[in-house]
């Protein structure tokens, strides 16, 4: 048997080899791309793949070597694209991506619309972003919101997308992808509940507290240390503080901001009644018009892949590959496909950069659908 000196020299000779075959591959590759670019050809031949993955898979032994020759080709394969994909960028094959670069948002004139009621953690949102005295009004839904900027009785709405604590707000992914509305701007508000009665409320007098579904769990210990008091969900923490004051009734108290306590007149009755003292809000500025700020550096995604081994992974690689730093995935089920899904990606970056329009160009080619959601 020989030494193990004598393996890792033959070992080295072979690599030595591959390299050698590696480059050459490459620059025949390079020499497709060329020709691909003057044909107007797609870069992407998913039937062409496979057949090349099966030959080569032909080609070998045993069971263990045929799946390690063909994730290796895939591989070489998924680096021959991104490098065409490169070529294209550089050839302007890739045109201007729909999306018009502006220097800032008109905020001063702006009619902006946030769900909830007067009060409500979006108006505060709002007021952080656009400013106190901007022209607003409210909806009842987070999709009447998406409706009013859609039909354009709106120029932007101001809607929560996650918190820190409770995790994404199902509801406005599943709209983004249904709507043909863009995220232009993000706002992170500190989120601190209080319990709020009518003036002169005394804690024993309590029997019912209102308050939305999230931020009834973001207060549950304290909460659970009052097991008596029955626990209601609403809408919106505004909502309930409004209901408190119209109902007019000591037994009853809202989980709201002290904000939303102030507009409708209640007493603050225990402050900071968050389990999690860090908690935060990010809101997403949304229109109905394809722009991106000129300083934009974040960018919102939403792709499906095919329903089979590794398409994710594959797709994910066109970030490493461009040196795009992705900060955030999040999937949904898609509609009408049981236990298929949806991914949504956050990364940074312009449009206008051309590392980003290789990255989408490879992303829009090699998945089922793509949308960009918004450069902010």
């Amino acid at each position: 048997m020989a030494e193990l000196t004598e393996l890792r020299e033959q070992l080295d000779e072979i690599d030595a080899q591959i390299v050698e075959l590696y480059e050459r591959r490459m620059n025949i590759c390079e020499q497709v791309g060329e020709y691909k670019i003057e044909k107007g050809k797609k870069v992407f031949d998913r039937q062409r793949e496979k057949n090349k993955l099966a030959d080569v898979a032909a080609k070998v032994s045993s069971d263990f070597n045929k799946k390690g020759i063909q994730e290796l080709y895939q591989q070489l394969m998924s680096m021959s694209r991104k490098l065409q994909y490169q070529q294209l960028v550089k050839a302007g094959a890739l045109g201007r991506l729909p999306f018009i670069e502006v220097a800032s948002l008109d905020k001063s004139t702006a009619r902006v619309v946030f769900q909830g009621v007067e009060g409500a953690y979006g108006q505060a949102a709002m007021q952080q972003y656009f400013g106190e005295g901007c022209n607003c009004f409210h909806v009842r839904t987070f999709r009447d919101a998406m409706e009013a900027i859609e039909e354009g009785s709106a120029d932007y709405a101001v809607l929560p997308i996650e918190n820190s604590s409770a995790g994404a707000v199902n509801e406005m992914y599943d709209l983004l992808v249904e709507f043909e509305n863009y995220i232009v701007g993000e706002t992170i508000l500190p989120v601190t509940h209080t319990l709020a009665g009518l003036p002169g409320t005394e804690l024993a007098d309590i029997q019912r507290v209102y308050s939305k579904a999230e931020a009834l769990m973001q207060t549950s210990r304290f909460l659970d240390d009052h097991a008596d008091w029955q626990q209601i969900s609403v809408v919106n923490t505004a909502i309930a503080a409004k209901k408190i004051l119209e109902d007019a009734d000591r037994t009853q108290a809202a989980v709201c901001s002290a904000y939303a306590a102030k507009v409708h007149g209640l007493s603050v009755l225990v402050d900071g009644i968050n389990d999690e003292k860090n908690n935060f809000t990010r809101f997403i500025v949304v229109t109905n018009q394809k722009i991106f700020r000129k300083d934009a550096d974040k960018i919102s995604i939403c792709f499906e892949v095919a329903h089979e081994s590794g398409s994710l992974y594959h797709l994910l690689s066109h970030f490493i590959y461009n040196d795009l730093n992705m900060t955030k995935i999040e999937s949904r089920p898609v509609e009408g496909r049981s236990w298929e899904y949806r991914f949504f990606v956050d990364f940074e970056g312009s449009l206008s950069d051309g590392a980003v329009k290789n990255a989408i160009r490879g992303l829009r080619e090699e998945s089922r659908s793509l949308k960009i959601l918004g450069n902010y």
